[in-house]
């Protein structure tokens, strides 16, 4: 597999889902963002709390994870984190929920 980028766009990791791809999909944002909405197939494991529960995520060290948040800043900051922890396929999705809400899925609410 040839390197990875920082980031993904959000086109790319809706490819990924339809083709049923192998990868673990992050939502870094906080619970009260995740209970006004969320992405089907991501988990949530704010950025608040990753570094307490990095070991949550160690099953999917050799794994792509895509990492999402709300604009993509977030998720940016723990995907060059976890890249620092060996989690070499680590991505961001550029834009965030955000930028799936336009883009992607119009019934997601935007906040």
């Amino acid at each position: 597999m040839s390197e990875l980028g920082l980031e993904i766009s959000v086109a790319e990791t809706k490819q990924l889902l339809d083709e049923g791809a192998d990868f673990y999909f992050l939502d870094c944002r906080e619970q009260n963002e995740w209970d006004y909405v969320n992405l089907e197939g991501a988990e949530l494991i704010p950025m608040s709390e990753i570094q307490q529960r990095v070991a949550e995520l160690e099953p999917h060290k050799q794994r792509h994870v895509v990492i999402h948040c709300h604009h993509g800043g977030r998720s940016l900051q723990v995907a060059q984190w976890l890249r620092g922890q060996g989690f070499d396929q680590a991505q961001s999705m550029a834009g965030g929920i955000d930028v799936w809400s336009q883009e992607i899925d119009g019934s997601k609410l935007r906040y």
